[in-house]
């Protein structure tokens, strides 16, 4: 599997690239609409066709390009429920299969940062790669005081479906602000601070305390995003 990592500085978005070597279809997860011409590049560059682009959930902090990806490559989008934002080709919804070329994305439902959240898992031979949105960042988690965020349902999400995965799976989040790159779940289970409260009480207290600015393009980010990014 061809796969890259790439980081859009203002809001410090992960997006990553997968691709098929036999087939040369292509699938974009969280792509930002400002680096639209670096993935058209790169794609060109590595000869690889975009059949499909992901959003992990309606973001508040940069405008999604899945829109502008569609109208130039005729990828299917996906991104929240069906129905929940009509510009996308498709909905998401616990248990899909996504298959891109041989790449097969297993989707899981983590809600908790957003009612709509997504995070994808992929086997590639013997290793797995988690690309795990805001529900479970390097070292942290994301926020639940908007977007119908709940620390109830993040606490679930955390410790029921992707705490249990491998501890080798590889975590591949959304967001990064301090240079991390990926981990591992093992490895957040042992050094995530977000992961110490030892009870789903405490959990929800710690959350409900964090005291943390608005992202400052969320009164703009959420109406583009779920228009797809085309009505900014």
């Amino acid at each position: 599997m061809i796969f890259r990592q790439l980081f859009e500085r203002e809001s410090s978005t992960y997006t990553y690239l997968l691709g098929d070597e036999a087939s040369r279809e292509a699938v974009l997860i969280d792509p930002v609409n400002t680096e639209i011409e670096l993935y058209m590049r790169l794609l060109n560059e590595l000869g690889l066709r975009l059949v499909v682009a992901l959003d992990t959930h309606v973001h508040a902090d940069h405008i999604t390009a899945l829109g502008e990806l569609r109208k130039r490559t005729a990828c299917t989008t996906m991104v929240g429920f069906s129905g929940e934002v009509d510009c996308a080709s498709e909905g998401l919804e616990d248990g899909k299969i996504i298959k891109v070329g041989d790449i097969v994305i297993d989707v899981l439902y983590t809600p908790g940062h957003t009612d709509d959240s997504f995070s994808f898992l992929v086997n590639d031979n013997a290793t797995k790669f988690l690309f795990s949105g805001d529900t479970l960042l390097i070292r942290g988690t994301g926020r639940t005081d908007f977007q119908n965020g709940d620390p109830a349902q993040l606490y679930a999400s955390l410790h029921n479906k992707l705490l249990s995965l491998p501890d080798d799976t590889r975590v591949y989040p959304a967001h990064d602000y301090k240079g991390w790159t990926m981990s591992t779940i093992g490895e957040e289970k042992r050094t995530n601070p977000r992961l110490e409260p030892a009870t789903e009480a405490a959990f929800i207290e710690l959350m409900n305390n964090l005291n943390l600015p608005n992202p400052k393009m969320m009164d703009v980010a959420v109406p583009a995003n779920r228009a797809c990014g085309m009505q900014v």
